[in-house]
């Protein structure tokens, strides 16, 4: 049959492209399959009249296991955000950073007015023990949801609703905090170790910069996949034989090519989208909103982090909401005169981005992450559903997917 290949992957996000880096190397033929007009599913950048509009909210972590073996971070002209937040409680910011990262403003963050200061130790206790300790420790202790193990920890109702709840939801989606306290750790391994950044030319950039070593020729865009079968690979114009299929979609699309695996909960989050000629902070830092209002989970000018996101002279701001429900902008601009202090009326909206499906849910238990991939004769699923919800998660997990195959494949002969 015309195009076989040993390995088709379905799919052109980072599980897939890192899959599909992985048989490269190993020097086993491949082909992938996207159906999109682009690589990179959820991390996308949209250039807009000059400002760069990610698909919602993104930063890359530099301390992600898998980041640095699959891009040169150099290359990817990292701007960077403060490691810390600032927190709106009435009338005042409260400043609090990374001690290890920020030391100058250690001091200010003891006197902080969030909680109190046993709870910051308390906290920062916690994130250095998630950061030191091996990770296997990590994944064996006991299991429960991420708020369980914040209160587990001592700290009180005051730092968790007024800092980590707004922290925490905007990574996790999950306002809630019923994400497994082993997602929980391992993400505060990253924050405590790790840096916060924007690529000079948008978070497409990555999907771009993992994919540059890969020959053209073998990823088709525009190509849908209607289903895959053992030793088979069907689009709407051809079947494709191959020996394996890695299935490498969104976990809604996954479970459709694949009826066996279970339903994912989808977290879902809107991005409203403002240019300035004034930044309401000078400083690249996340803004929280420490009133317990449950509306914003944060705001930020990722313009001041990377500058080429705006176009010169104008700055972009970007706010996070978390659950399906997407307020109306006018109320959102009502929130952010509050949050920043200051008059948003001069502002112009550029567009609001709803992300449906943007991170899978991930109770526990979860165990040890590490979800099977293997489903037999031949098919494989990888994505973050498979692992941790996040860029590293998709990442790990496509390279794990990909050296399953592999032996899969030897030991065929």
């Amino acid at each position: 049959m015309p195009g076989e290949t040993d390995v088709v992957i379905v799919g052109g996000g980072l599980a897939g492209l890192a899959a599909a880096r992985r048989l490269h190397r190993a020097g086993v033929p491949w082909r992938l399959l996207e159906a999109a007009d682009r690589l990179g599913g959820r991390v996308a950048t949209d250039e807009v009249d000059g400002y760069l509009l990610d698909r919602g909210f993104q930063v890359l972590n530099s301390a992600y296991p898998r980041l640095g073996g699959l891009v040169d971070l150099k290359a990817l002209d990292l701007g960077w955000f403060t490691a810390g937040v600032l927190v709106r409680r009435g009338d005042r910011l409260e400043r609090l950073v990374n001690p290890l990262r920020e030391p100058a403003g250690a001091v200010g963050s003891v006197s902080a007015g969030i909680g109190s200061v046993l709870d910051r130790l308390r906290f920062a206790a916690l994130a250095a023990g998630c950061a030191t300790l091996p990770v296997g420790r990590l994944l064996t202790a006991p299991e429960t949801t991420s708020e369980a193990a914040l209160r587990r920890a001592g700290l009180s109702d005051a730092i968790i609703e007024e800092l980590l709840r707004p922290f925490l939801s905007g990574v996790l989606l999950d306002r809630e905090l019923a994400t497994s306290s082993r997602v929980l750790a391992v993400l505060l391994r990253a924050f405590a170790r790790g840096r916060i950044g924007l690529p000079a030319r948008g978070m497409a950039a990555l999907p771009r910069a993992i994919a540059d070593p890969l020959p053209a020729d073998l990823i088709e865009l525009h190509t849908a996949v209607t289903e895959v079968a053992p030793g088979r690979v069907r689009t709407r114009d051809r079947d494709l034989a191959c020996r394996a299929v890695v299935v490498a979609v969104d976990p809604p699309a996954a479970t459709t090519l694949l009826p066996r695996l279970h339903r994912v909960r989808m977290h879902s989050y809107t991005t409203y989208y403002h240019s300035t000629d004034t930044p309401p902070l000078a400083e690249p830092i996340l803004l929280l909103d420490g009133d317990r209002r449950e509306m914003v989970a944060n705001t930020v000018v990722p313009s001041n982090a990377a500058p080429t996101y705006a176009p010169a002279g104008r700055h972009l701001v970007a706010t996070s909401v978390v659950g399906p429900q997407a307020p109306p902008e006018p109320l959102i601009r009502r929130e952010l005169d509050r949050l920043y202090g200051r008059s948003t009326a001069d502002w112009t909206h550029l567009t609001t981005v709803s992300v449906p499906a943007a991170l899978p849910a991930a109770p526990p238990p979860q165990g040890r992450l590490r979800k099977p991939v293997a489903l037999g004769d031949g098919l494989f699923v990888a994505g973050d559903h498979r692992d941790t919800p996040s860029i590293q998660g998709a990442l790990a997990s496509g390279w794990r997917t990909a050296g399953v195959v592999l032996a899969e494949l030897r030991a065929a002969g």
